[in-house]
């Protein structure tokens, strides 16, 4: 049984041995069964992972310029609140942003840079990414739909963050764990995440005996009916 005292363990443990597909699985029985982003919402290289807690930030068009002038004081800031979104990052968090259209970037290698100096644990868009090669070099995980050089300062600003947000069906609250590899992005609330976890690590290692199982020549039936796994 995994036991854990703080973040760094229990994000430590996540890494090593747990994947999307088992803790995906069993907040699927636990009855929370919209906890995946879209699809679309891909690592920028297969072997990354990201394990933290969730920064939300909210990000939207906007074409109106930068003032001076504009009624609303935020709208005239380059960006809006990204670069106080940036600067605010605390440890193992991950700087996850929705809102706008996927017609530009809204993560770079500079934000990435910005983020590594804070601690962050990594960054996933509901949207594109731009300076890939920058930020493979730096190895900070990524996941955002893809590459898209079309910068964002003219097209969105960040109009706030540390909020509630939604990406498609699921919900993600500040201090929410977001974990994801190259087979998805899923969202473990806060209230369950101990259950999540441990559950998921037990399912984790059953698999391992199921693969050995059928490995050797059990059937699928049998195996099904021997562990409950499949």
């Amino acid at each position: 049984m995994p036991s854990w005292n703080n973040d760094d363990e229990l994000f430590a443990l996540a890494r090593r041995e747990l994947y999307s597909a088992v803790i995906g699985d069993i907040m699927d029985m636990m009855g929370y069964t919209h906890q995946f982003l879209p699809p679309q919402v891909q690592p920028l290289r297969e072997d990354m992972i990201v394990c933290g807690r969730a920064m939300p930030v909210l990000e939207a068009d906007d074409t109106g310029g930068e003032g001076p002038g504009r009624i609303n004081d935020l709208l005239n800031r380059p960006f809006g609140l990204m670069l106080r979104a940036l600067d605010d990052l605390r440890k193992d968090e991950v700087y996850i942003c929705t809102g706008s259209s996927p017609s530009y970037a809204l993560w770079g290698e500079l934000m990435s840079t910005c983020a590594m100096n804070q601690g962050a644990a990594g960054a996933v868009v509901n949207g594109y990414s731009r300076d890939t090669r920058g930020i493979l070099a730096l190895n900070f995980p990524t996941f955002s739909h893809g590459r898209y050089a079309q910068d964002q300062r003219p097209r969105g600003k960040v109009m706030d963050f540390r909020c509630t947000i939604k990406i498609d069906a699921v919900t993600i609250a500040p201090g929410d764990i977001v974990f994801g590899d190259m087979d998805g992005v899923c969202i473990v609330p806060r209230a369950i995440e101990t259950e999540v976890m441990t559950r998921a690590w037990e399912k984790a290692h059953g698999e391992k005996r199921v693969f050995n199982a059928i490995k050797g020549g059990m059937k699928a039936q049998t195996a099904w009916d021997t562990f409950g796994i499949l």
